[in-house]
């Protein structure tokens, strides 16, 4: 087994373990790594199972629960990075249908993806 080196390669590592999770719950992959000055967003999709949505989705990774669940990991000052940057993202592309914002939570210590959708 290789030894990730890094924060950003596990990061990558998991943010790959949610997209492939996500696709097969039928979301469409449109791009990873969304960067504005504001911020970072991990995966955007799309979802046409009601309306086409926008998904804006954020992965956290947690080794233990010592300090809580992956999901909970997501403070409201990183959901205010996610906001400003979806909405750079959402000028950019010139989109005018709905948006989501969800979060995968993966738990190494109970081997469980927990998606949280409209999360915020």
């Amino acid at each position: 087994m290789v030894k990730l080196r890094n924060k950003r390669e596990i990061g990558f590592k998991y943010e790959k373990i949610a997209k492939k999770y996500l696709v097969l719950q039928g979301l469409v992959f449109v791009e990873k790594n969304f960067s504005s000055r504001y911020g970072e967003i991990d995966l955007i999709f799309k979802d046409f199972e009601n309306d086409e949505t926008l998904v804006f989705v954020e992965v956290k990774y947690r080794k233990n629960n010592s300090f809580g669940k992956a999901v909970e990991m997501v403070t409201q000052e990183k959901q205010k990075k996610i906001l400003a940057t979806s909405q750079i993202y959402i000028l950019k592309n010139k989109w005018n249908s709905g948006v989501r914002y969800d979060i995968i939570g993966i738990d190494s210590f109970s081997n469980n993806i927990e998606w949280i959708k409209n999360a915020f």
